[in-house]
């Protein structure tokens, strides 16, 4: 059986540091009625997507499962 990593990587942890201050930024000017500072926070969200899957396509991420042939 293959050992799951479950985001143990550089590249998740930095996608859901990032995701996770584009939260609070949004929320933060949500609360304020600041359209602005809350769109820059669902960008940053965004943001976390594309950079988590960079540094995955990097090699910073798991590698995906090998399939085993048998025969």
């Amino acid at each position: 059986m293959p050992r799951a990593h479950h985001g143990k990587t550089p590249a998740a942890w930095t996608g859901v540091v990032i995701a996770f201050i584009g939260f609070c930024v949004a929320s933060v000017f949500c609360v304020m009625a600041k359209p602005v500072g809350f769109w820059a926070g669902v960008g940053l969200c965004l943001l976390a997507a594309v950079v988590g899957g960079i540094m995955s396509m990097m090699g910073m991420g798991s590698r995906p499962p090998r399939s085993e042939t048998k025969g």
